[in-house]
């Protein structure tokens, strides 16, 4: 008879999870051309942001702050700078929110 041969046992891996950041981020807003007419026609409201940053943990930190609701993040790196354009639902006005940040 033959005999079976035992798999080898594969150590699992223990994913830790990251500490909690958003505390320490820091929302700068992004007061140019662009920024000011995605503001009034998109319902969008522009930061610069740590490049450690992930877009859920910045979703979370706008909600949060503002208490408005978000639809949508978009991210992008440029000269070495991460700026974020965040997306309102269209109950949240981002011309409200600009008004309170005095960008307006």
């Amino acid at each position: 008879m033959a005999e079976k041969k035992e798999k080898p046992k594969v150590k699992e891996k223990v994913v830790e999870k990251k500490p909690a950041r958003k505390k320490f981020i820091q929302l700068k807003p992004r007061v140019t051309e662009k920024a000011i007419m995605m503001l009034e026609s998109q319902n969008t409201l522009g930061f610069e942001i740590p490049k450690i940053v992930s877009k859920d943990e910045l979703k979370e930190k706008v909600e949060e702050t503002f208490e408005v609701k978000v639809e949508n993040v978009r991210t992008h790196i440029q000269k070495g700078k991460k700026y974020a354009y965040v997306k309102l639902k269209p109950e949240n006005l981002a011309i409200d929110i600009a008004t309170k940040l005095g960008m307006i």
